[in-house]
């Protein structure tokens, strides 16, 4: 099956869609899971095992039964966290399958017992040698999280499989032990003891090797991630961020969301030319760019077939979170992706704001409100602040976060002040109090990066929680007023996932689907603030700039929209350090781009 897409010289490009070089990897990690599981139930339960050849086992010296059982336990537990590995073409994860699977058919053979056993582990290991080319991905980005993560999971499993190989055999067991005694036979076990439990013959040594052995496996592979090589994260070099930068003060102008490239936790990979760049983060294997691709627009080819290059190398599933619709248009006509509107990003144009007729209403009443309570504005770019009042800004900034996770990664920037950054603007409200707090009269921080010469973009929206409601509003305001004396054309805001179908859901003449649509999505929003921010944004009477992700397939959108969440902070996997060693870490804070929920209800 073939179709006609245009290429990058306007001729039309064939693309012949033939099966997904994935396939092959896929349906071998399938096969190794499926092998992986009938070695652990050929090592644990006796039935399963039982054949001719079993009976001859009984009979072979020593412990050799049991340690052929606790190996086609070993091997079926480790092909099971290799899975994922072949499925995603590393190179690493076929080497240990191809050392693997011989140990196990050796262990089916000798402890099973019957040669069909055997013939499975091998039927696995002959197209792994034959599709060996198919095993190149080079290794993911890693740190020593891992390690952790992966000792909490293995141990759990340890434990339920333990239950299960201690349970298993009810015919050999002495007497009519409890559960706590089970569990404390598996402890024991896991760390080469004997418990409590007894069994009658070589049942007692089998269930002995079976839990060594996974008391084993979960300290060699926790110790092996802790020890081996990092392969270092994403992170901006001071050559890359230069670059970047020049290229931002050519094209900057073309994307609300250029400056965002510039957050110092993202890699880039530029076109042959250096004349356009990609920005990314990988995230649970999901290559994730966002925005637009960054300078020349004729060059965004060369930068967009390098990243695609990048993701193919280390079998990570390309993804492009809130591009425009030029951005959409070149990414799916390059790499034959598709794309999918995921929302709008409301841009306020400063010549046609203004606070006066019915539609600004309850922004202009609440703005007067805020006023004869005492407090006051002030709009500055972050060159003209001293370091003593950027520092305290900072703090508060750090102690009104709502979260102990920090959110952020399309619209984020991720730090306030750099010295590099001195064309960011900032908004503050300040009130003086009788009893002031520990940042004097500060009340509440807007942060905004430059579009181009003539825009910003919002990056941080933060408040003193003890401030009365509406800060948002007025320093929002007060941005839009205090524009045309810094040159200031337009300001955007935040972005509105899902605003269009909020939107029509709530017209008269909406039909059933769409409404169905519009009420799970005020559902999701009592964690996802979708239907808040949207109707927060349309208080200022924006025009919508649609905004889509990019993707592969409908089936990676799951994994992609997992990842997103990830990058965001809305979704945390991995262990946080405690909040007292992150205050001092040199890692670039993400900052929320977001409206906190009680502020926006009492708005």
């Amino acid at each position: 099956m073939s179709s006609e897409v245009p290429s990058r010289s306007g001729r039309a490009r064939r693309i012949v869609r033939g099966p997904r070089p994935e396939a092959v990897p896929a349906l071998v990690g399938r096969a190794c899971a499926v092998v992986g599981v009938l070695d652990i139930a050929a090592g644990v339960f006796p039935r399963f095992r039982h054949s001719r050849m079993h009976a001859m086992a009984e009979v072979l010296p020593g412990s050799l039964g049991p340690f052929a059982a606790a190996l086609s336990l070993s091997v079926g537990v480790l092909l099971l966290l290799l899975a994922h590995g072949l499925k995603r073409r590393k190179r690493r994860a076929w080497r240990a399958a191809v050392a693997l699977l011989p140990a196990g058919a050796v262990s089916e053979f000798v402890y099973r017992h019957s040669v069909v056993g055997a013939l499975i582990s091998l039927a696995l290991f002959v197209p792994l040698v034959l599709h060996r080319d198919e095993f190149k991905a080079l290794p993911d980005p890693r740190s020593r999280w891992r390690a952790l993560t992966n000792f909490v999971l293995m141990s759990a499993g340890s434990l339920a499989l333990g239950l299960v190989i201690v349970s298993a055999h009810p015919k050999r067991t002495i007497g009519d032990p409890s559960l706590a005694d089970r569990l404390t036979h598996v402890l024991y076990g896991l760390f080469g003891f004997e418990g409590p439990v007894n069994y009658e013959g070589s049942a007692s040594w089998t269930v002995a090797f079976s839990l060594g052995a996974l008391g084993l496996i979960t300290a060699v592979t926790t110790i092996y991630l802790a020890f081996r090589p990092e392969h270092p994260a994403a992170h901006l070099t001071e050559e890359d961020e230069a670059q970047l930068r020049t290229l931002l003060e050519k094209h900057g102008a073309r994307d609300s969301l250029g400056h965002f490239a510039l957050r110092r936790d993202k890699a880039v990979v530029f076109s042959p030319s250096g004349k356009a760049a990609v920005t990314y983060r990988v995230v649970s294997g999901v290559m994730l760019a966002s925005g637009d691709p960054i300078g020349d627009v004729e060059a965004w080819p060369g930068a967009i077939e390098r990243f695609m290059d990048e993701a193919k190398a280390h079998s990570w599933t390309p993804a492009v979170m809130g591009c425009s619709e030029t951005g959409g248009e070149v990414w799916t006509r390059e790499t034959g992706l598709d794309a999918l509107e995921l929302g709008d990003e409301a841009v306020v144009d400063v010549a046609d704001f203004s606070l006066a007729g019915r539609a600004m209403r309850n922004v202009r009443q609440m703005v007067k409100r805020i006023e004869r309570a005492g407090y006051e504005t002030r709009v500055r770019r972050i060159r003209d602040l001293g370091e003593a009042e950027l520092d305290r800004i900072r703090r508060a900034a750090e102690d009104w976060r709502g979260t102990d996770t920090e959110r952020g990664f399309s619209m984020a920037l991720g730090r306030i002040g750099d010295a590099a950054d001195g064309d960011c603007l900032i908004a503050t409200a300040h009130k003086a109090d009788d009893q002031p707090g520990p940042y004097g009269d500060l009340k509440a921080i807007l942060h905004f990066v430059p579009w181009g010469t003539d825009g910003v973009s919002l990056d941080l929206m933060r408040r003193d929680r003890a401030a009365d409601p509406g800060m948002n509003e007025l320093l929002i305001v007060a941005a839009l007023q205090a524009s045309p004396k810094l040159g200031i054309t337009k300001i955007s805001l935040n972005f509105a996932m899902f605003r269009s179908a909020l939107a029509r859901g709530e017209k008269i003449g909406a039909g059933p689907v769409l409404r169905a649509w519009r009420g799970l999505l005020v559902f999701l929003s009592r964690w996802f603030q979708i239907e808040s921010l949207y109707k927060f944004n349309a208080k200022f009477q924006p025009r919508w700039e649609p905004r889509f992700v990019v993707y592969r397939a409908s089936g990676d959108l799951p994994r992609i929209g997992l990842a997103a969440m990830q990058a965001e902070g809305f979704v945390n996997l991995a262990l946080p350090l405690p909040r007292f060693l992150r205050r001092n870490a040199p890692a670039p804070r993400p900052c929320p781009h977001q409206v906190a929920e009680h502020e926006v209800r009492a708005a």
